[in-house]
C-alpha cells in the first residue's frame, strides 16, 4: 500500500495515480480546480477524505441492475452507487457471481486482488471503467 505524507495538496501539481487503499496522511488542504478555475483551498476538519472518480451514470445504472438481477431484489428495491453489497444482503458467493456478471455484461476480466477491494456498486463501476479505458489503450 502506498502511502503519502503533507499539508496540502493540489489537484492540478497531483499527477501520481494512487492505488486502491493508498493513503494520504497529515493532509490540512485541498486545492481542486474545476474547468481551469481555481478556489480557495478546502481546509479539512475531519481526519478522513476521500477523493473518487466517479464512472459514468450509465455505467453505474448497469451495475446497479446486475447487482439486483444476482441478489433477486424486488424491484422496488433502492440501489445507487453508495449501496454496499452487504448491505444488500450479499456473501462472498454473491459478490463472486456479481464480477462474473459485470466481467460477462462489460466483457471485462477482473483480477481476483482488485475484485476483493470491490465493497460498493460504485466501486464496481469506477473499476469497470478503468478497465475498459485500460483494454481500449
Amino acid at each position: 500500500m502506498a502511502s503519502l505524507t503533507g499539508t496540502s495538496i493540489s489537484m492540478t501539481s497531483f499527477k501520481a495515480s494512487l492505488a486502491p487503499g493508498s493513503r494520504i496522511s497529515n493532509l490540512k488542504s485541498v486545492s481542486l480546480p474545476v474547468n481551469r478555475k481555481s478556489f480557495t483551498p478546502l481546509r479539512l476538519r475531519q481526519s478522513r477524505f476521500r477523493v473518487s472518480c466517479a464512472a459514468k451514470p450509465e455505467t453505474v445504472e448497469k451495475v446497479c441492475e446486475i447487482v439486483k438481477k444476482q441478489l433477486a431484489l424486488p424491484d422496488g428495491s433502492a440501489v445507487n452507487g453508495e449501496s454496499k453489497f452487504s448491505a444488500l444482503g450479499a456473501d462472498s458467493l454473491d459478490t463472486v457471481e456479481i464480477v462474473m456478471g459485470l466481467e460477462e455484461e462489460f466483457g471485462i476480466s477482473v483480477e481476483e486482488e482488485s475484485a476483493q477491494s470491490i465493497a460498493t456498486v460504485q466501486d464496481a463501476a469506477d473499476l469497470i471503467e478503468k478497465l475498459i479505458e485500460n483494454k481500449g489503450a
